[in-house]
């Protein structure tokens, strides 16, 4: 664990160590909420960013490419998770440092954005689903509708 040698195959993942590092980001963003949080907001943050590390490391061994694509699909929501909980830190205005939540929703994208790849290399073959955003619009006649 002193880092001079890894032993186990997630260790030598360059996408688990990034999913360190982005714990210990929000970590240390989870220990400046307000106490009002220690249970909601801030345990699930931690919770979430823990999570992404661990489920890199479960899907990592002893698993055929489609199982190791399932828990990088995990850690990928466990990571869209903590970007939702930053939303809310940022809508509760509970955090004043611009820089720091830019700095940290910046590693969630380039977390996300390497586990997508990773799992891409794993199952090339695999479709995902995906939505489109036009499932999502209002149509101007619903509008209307909508606000009168």
């Amino acid at each position: 664990m002193d880092g001079s040698a890894a032993v186990f195959k997630f260790e030598k993942l360059e996408v688990w160590r990034l999913a360190l590092e982005y714990s210990d980001r929000v970590y240390h963003l989870a220990s400046l909420l307000p106490r009002a949080e220690d249970y909601n907001l801030k345990s699930q943050i931690i919770r979430a960013a823990t999570s992404i590390a661990l489920n890199i490391a479960e899907g990592s061994t002893g698993q055929t490419n489609v199982e190791q694509g399932r828990f990088i699909g995990l850690a990928m929501r466990s990571a869209l998770e903590t970007v939702a909980c930053q939303h809310l830190i940022r809508r509760r205005e509970y955090i004043q440092d611009s820089e720091l939540m830019a700095d940290i929703y910046e590693s969630a994208r380039v977390l996300v954005a390497k586990l997508n790849a990773m799992r891409r290399s794993l199952v090339p073959e695999q479709t995902w689903v995906r939505e489109t955003v036009d499932e999502y619009q209002i149509s101007d006649r619903r509008r209307e509708e909508r606000d009168g």
